[in-house]
């Protein structure tokens, strides 16, 4: 359940110490609209009530010690005219892109958070959930980093090509992004939003070598997190990584939290990350989670927990979205060995 101490334990971890009580996360936001059962995802992407209604509910059920305010990859696209798609219990996906063109970006306005598309009613879901919660969750917004956030608005093909045929055009989408994303953040945080969830899965080790990762991802993603900090926000980077040369590149943006996909082998991201960056992850969500018993569940929750807690520096995760299909028995199962092996002697 939430506690008072839940971010005094994660500053604890970002800097590297032992928290007092390990902080469990899930990336549970579809399971939990599925588990809840009174509105479609749909409807509740569209509606900050909806959205902070199943929040609390699911917070209070299964015990999470955060409040993960992703919802969707589309709030920060669609006021720029990038097409989006989703229905019933299907989370919205981008599509139809824009031209990647020198036109296209000079055209390009940076929208109003508060006021521009559904990006108001998250900042309101933020705010009635902290009205609830207060500090007795950590409360996560989101957004896209710069490099994701081209390949969201010109297409991921597209975005590629760029970097080969017009380097410069990129590097000037990816700045405005950071200006973009910057006011976005700025927004969630006076909302009040503790962290922010920068998801930059368009730069993981399967899309770019970590040559070009660190020339064509890497330096607008640090200008962000540079941002991000002016406004007193926890950054939380997820690229779904799994590689330790990437994760150590990641751990140079200055981020305060790597989250680890679920294919890493946490034992040889624990050694090599423990003196440099906070990590948390990465119990996987369909393996494990999804297809698993609850003893399956329960075994791994406690080996990852034995593994990373003991050092520091860790925060317990799943290592990707946690489906809708994820059964409860195993949700309640995850939670609980957690907690059980962290509190264990």
């Amino acid at each position: 359940m939430p506690y008072d101490g839940v971010l005094d334990d994660v500053r604890r971890a970002i800097a590297l110490e032992k928290p007092e009580r390990l902080p469990v996360f899930a990336c549970s936001e579809e399971f939990d609209v599925a588990w809840y059962g009174k509105y479609t995802y749909e409807e509740v992407c569209q509606d900050g009530r909806k959205m902070a209604e199943v929040w609390i509910a699911s917070i209070e059920e299964f015990g999470y010690d955060w409040a993960w305010l992703q919802v969707d990859d589309c709030f920060e696209f669609e006021p720029l005219g990038v097409g989006t798609k989703g229905e019933g219990n299907i989370l919205r996906a981008t599509k139809s892109y824009l031209p990647a063109t020198e036109e296209t970006l000079d055209n390009l306005r940076i929208p109003d958070p508060h006021r521009d598309g559904r990006m108001p009613e998250k900042l309101k879901a933020i705010r009635l959930i902290k009205e609830h919660f207060g500090d007795s969750v950590l409360i996560e917004g989101s957004c896209a980093g710069p490099y994701s956030s081209v390949g969201l608005l010109f297409g991921l093909d597209n975005t590629m090509v760029l970097a080969a045929t017009e380097p410069e055009l990129l590097q000037r989408a990816c700045d405005f992004f950071v200006d973009l994303q910057s006011r976005y953040i700025q927004a969630q945080v006076e909302a009040g939003a503790h962290a922010i969830w920068v998801g930059d899965c368009n730069a993981f080790s399967g899309m770019l070598s970590l040559k070009q990762y660190r020339e064509f991802a890497f330096p607008s993603c640090k200008n962000l997190v540079e941002q991000a900090h002016q406004f007193g926000a926890i950054v939380h980077l997820h690229n779904s990584e799994i590689l330790v040369p990437y994760l150590l590149a990641e751990a140079e943006l200055g981020v305060d939290i790597v989250n680890c996909g679920p294919a890493a082998d946490m034992e040889v991201v624990a050694t090599a990350l423990r003196d440099r960056v906070c990590f948390s992850g990465n119990l996987d969500p369909i393996e494990t989670l999804m297809r698993g018993t609850a003893a399956d569940v329960a075994r791994e929750a406690k080996r990852l927990v034995k593994l990373c807690y003991p050092g520091g520096g860790y925060l317990f995760n799943t290592g990707e979205m946690n489906p809708r299909d994820v059964p409860t028995e195993n949700m309640r199962a995850m939670v609980e060995a957690a907690r059980r092996a962290s509190a264990a002697p």
